[in-house]
Parts: structure tokens; sequence; C-alpha cells
């Protein structure tokens, strides 16, 4: 079992930055492929961006691209969103996901592959 917490939400005007963490307990994380999600209001899930259990691979939403960065501190049990450039239509609840992965650089782009979610954090940019 692992727990999912995300942490480094909040308000931001937008082209501003937010830098989101999602820490886990329970298990050694380093072998979990792990991913972002955001859910805005009214709106779907929608995935963000993924990153292998070793680092070595990551994976992003063309609406994200350039803007966003993955990464991941096995040492810490954390993995990393830095968001730049923020626009008002990403204002959403951000959660992070994880799953046990056989391969060192195989991401999930699918919230249907993740078995273990956390309970999100809410991030807002205003215009």
């Amino acid at each position: 079992q692992v727990q999912l917490v995300e942490s480094g939400g909040g308000l931001v005007q937008a082209g501003g930055s937010l830098r989101l963490s999602c820490t886990a307990s329970g298990r050694t994380f380093s072998r979990y492929a792990t991913g972002w999600f955001r859910q805005g209001p009214g709106k779907e899930r929608e995935f963000v961006a993924a990153i292998s259990w070793s680092g070595g691979s990551t994976y992003y939403a063309d609406s994200v691209k350039g803007r966003f960065t993955i990464s991941r501190d096995n040492d810490k049990n954390t993995v990393y969103l830095q968001m730049n450039s923020l626009k008002p239509e990403e204002t959403a609840v951000y959660y992070c996901a994880a799953k046990y992965g056989s391969s060192p650089f195989r991401v999930e782009r699918s919230e249907n592959d993740y078995d273990y979610w956390g309970q999100g954090t809410q991030v807002t940019v205003s215009s």
C-alpha cells in the first residue's frame, strides 16, 4: 500500500509559477511510476505529466509541454511538478497517482493504469 500526499497548491496570478510535491509513504516509492492529473471545475480529469520510476522517462500533455516539468527525488520519496507560465484555464485540483513499475523507463498516461491516488491539491490561477 502506498499513501500519496500532494502539496504546494495555492493561488497564483496568470503567468506565475508553482511547484507541486507528491510525497509517498508506506512502501519504497522508488519503484513506482508516477503521474500528475488535474480536474478543473465542470471538467473531466485529464492527464498532465508522467515519470517512470527511474526518472529516465517523462511524458507531457501537449498543453503543458515547455511550461511544466516533472521530476523525482527517490531518496525523499517525492515527485515534483514545476509549473510555469500558468493560465487561468489551468485552475484545477491536481492529483498525483502511482503504479508499481516493472520497467524503469515505462510511463503511464491513462488514469486507469494507476493504482494509488492522492487527495489532490487546489491550484487557482487568477487572470
